[in-house]
């Protein structure tokens, strides 16, 4: 069943508003995420070839090749289910309330490549200087 003219509306101002609200969020959306074969028959060539090395390992009682064979299943098994990394593509920044993305300042930039308890010493000192004027 078709979408009314009323429903088509408010699913588009929904659709703005969270683009609005949260770009990335909404790229993570819109865009679909493939997975290629090549991925699919590496990681069933990698399960099947540490399978074999385990049950060839246990059969001539060589635990090394065993091993290694559980390795390789288990790098496939992960490689199957991993998430494929993702270019991050789309607006970064902050959002205005008019609806526009103004970019990340370069010194913002640059304080997200400090360390984590550094840029809380700094904030921290921060606050104590504003709060003791």
């Amino acid at each position: 069943m078709p979408l009314s003219e009323y429903e088509q509306r408010v699913l588009e101002q929904m659709e703005r508003a969270l683009t609005s609200d949260d770009p990335r969020l909404a790229n993570t959306f819109q865009a679909p995420r493939r997975r290629s074969v090549l991925r699919y028959v590496l990681a069933g060539a990698g399960v099947v070839g540490g399978l074999l090395l385990l049950v060839l390992g246990a059969a001539t009682s060589q635990t090394w090749l065993g091993v290694v064979g559980f390795v390789l299943m288990f790098a496939g098994v992960v490689l199957v289910f991993q998430s494929p990394r993702a270019a991050r593509k789309g607006p970064v920044g902050t959002v205005g309330a008019d609806g526009r993305v103004r970019p990340v300042p370069a010194a913002t930039k640059q304080a997200a490549r400090k360390p984590f308890l550094s840029r809380l010493e700094e904030r921290w000192e921060r606050r104590r200087e504003q709060g003791g004027r």
